[in-house]
């Protein structure tokens, strides 16, 4: 397991410039999608130590959270069906287990890899971090490995801390993503002192803030909350537009619940003078292609261009 992913991480492309703008600015790109076909992005490297710990421990099953489009399900299910390991999805919305024929292309692939989909009302999802569900769940299971909702823990964070490396230290600003915000407090963590670590947030929320915080003691960083389009995995025209045009122009394809909010929100704040003269600017790709196939249903039920991928 070990060599899986130190292999390929090796093969993890360069860094590439994709953009140049006015008074000197450049953005580039790290292509952390293309890490692995299906343990992708900031989910390899999420699940790196947690696997790894959960082998070293003897844990025959894994069990973690998501929803029905959830890139952290997806993958957790690949690495099961990859490692060995026995697969347990607790999905919220206790709605679709009897709609096996409306599930979302994520919980297809997730049944596909052997996971085993436990559907939960959203009352009951939310107690997911209570001891008294986990261990209902381990009466119910036998015992697993928790891996939490997106997959965020300290040893998560460890495997983020890895995405920066020594090549890295040229850029004056590194942007990503935000979920729950392992992602960008393990880039934090690896940055240099005289870098800037900005975080987009996909969520309409600034309680990531605080729980940031709590993972990282470093302040070179900033938290934008402006371009998450009315809340999580919420999309409108302008977004899909945006994310067609860069895909057509730069053979890059983004997903519209975080890189295609992030990369749109790096341009704006580039129109607005957000960044000074001569700024290098590294956005990290961090995956959730999978995701695209599901959202491209609900916007044709919508009436709204699809994302051509």
């Amino acid at each position: 397991m070990q060599d899986f992913f130190e292999g390929a991480n090796s093969q993890n492309v360069p860094n590439q410039v994709i953009a140049e703008f006015n008074k000197g600015i450049q953005l580039w790109i790290k292509r952390e999608d293309l890490l692995h076909p299906e343990v992708s992005g900031n989910k390899f490297r999420k699940l790196k130590y947690n696997l790894l710990e959960a082998k070293r421990r003897n844990f025959q099953s894994l069990l973690t959270f998501g929803g029905a489009h959830s890139n952290h399900i997806a993958a957790t299910a690949a690495a099961g069906k990859l490692f060995n390991f026995k697969t347990i999805g607790i999905i919220r919305g206790e709605e679709l287990e009897s709609a096996v024929e409306k599930w979302s292309p994520t919980l297809k692939y997730a049944r596909s890899c052997g996971m085993n989909l436990l559907f939960v009302s959203r009352e009951e999802y939310r107690k997911k971090d209570s001891e008294e569900y986990i261990e209902k769940l381990k009466r119910k299971f036998g015992n697993f490995y928790l891996v939490p909702e997106g997959g965020t823990n300290d040893l998560a964070i460890q495997g983020c801390e890895e995405i920066i490396n020594i090549s890295d230290k040229q850029f004056d600003f590194i942007c990503t993503s935000v979920g729950t915000g392992g992602t960008l407090a393990g880039i934090i963590n690896s940055s240099s002192a005289l870098q800037k670590v900005i975080g987009f947030s996909a969520l309409k929320s600034d309680y990531l803030k605080d729980e940031i915080s709590k993972m990282t003691n470093r302040e070179n960083w900033e938290l934008i909350l402006d371009y998450h389009f009315e809340g999580y995995a919420r999309v409108n025209k302008e977004l899909i537009e945006f994310i067609n045009d860069f895909s057509k122009k730069y053979k890059i394809i983004l997903d519209p619940v975080y890189t295609g909010k992030l990369v749109f929100g790096i341009f704006d704040l580039i129109k607005k003078g957000h960044f000074p003269e001569n700024s290098k600017i590294l956005v990290i790709h961090t995956g959730g292609l999978q995701g695209i196939e599901g959202m491209n249903r609900l916007l044709k039920k919508k009436g709204l261009p699809q994302i051509v991928h």
